[in-house]
């Protein structure tokens, strides 16, 4: 069920933790449930060494699997998400540093419009689907600093509403 991806969108931001913090953090099973602005619930399928598995609920009741294709300790990981026996789009999690500074940078290479040649995608892309995944990914990446930053947990559409996932 995986896509081919012609398009990508990436966001960065800055975080207030060290990246071992970060990672600890993004490696625990269920820490969606304590940053995510659009998150109903979040709760791990499997969760080991091995395998990462999870659900992630969005408040409108949308239900994605996210599944971890590749793991590297300290540094990021991959997934694929969708809702269950259908397409999933890509997502990369990479934490940097730069002059003593955390970053971290999720890019989604989506399904969306995947099938269409990029000439024909290129402005639906350009116009809706870019900007409603940088506005969702800016949530995300500010409800984990958020949390980081002061230790609670986000409430529900902290960084306003989201048409797709509220």
């Amino acid at each position: 069920m995986v896509g081919i991806y012609n398009q990508s969108i990436s966001v960065r931001k800055k975080i207030h933790a060290t990246e071992v913090k970060l990672w600890d953090f993004i490696s625990t099973p269920g820490y969606l449930n304590f940053c995510h602005p659009f998150c109903k619930e979040s709760k791990a399928m499997s969760w080991n060494n091995n395998s990462h598995t999870d659900e992630l609920i969005y408040l409108n009741n949308l239900k994605y699997i996210r599944e971890f294709i590749s793991w590297n300790k300290k540094e990021g990981y991959t997934l694929l998400i969708g809702e269950k026996n259908k397409k999933k789009s890509k997502v990369e999690w990479k934490i940097s540093s730069k002059n003593k500074e955390t970053y971290l940078t999720i890019t989604v290479y989506p399904y969306f419009l995947s099938n269409y040649p990029k000439i024909i995608s290129a402005l639906p892309y350009k116009l809706y689907i870019r900007p409603k995944l940088e506005n969702y990914l800016s949530s995300v990446l500010e409800g984990i600093n958020w949390y980081l930053k002061k230790g609670e947990k986000v409430p529900r559409n902290a960084f306003g509403k989201h048409s797709w996932f509220s």
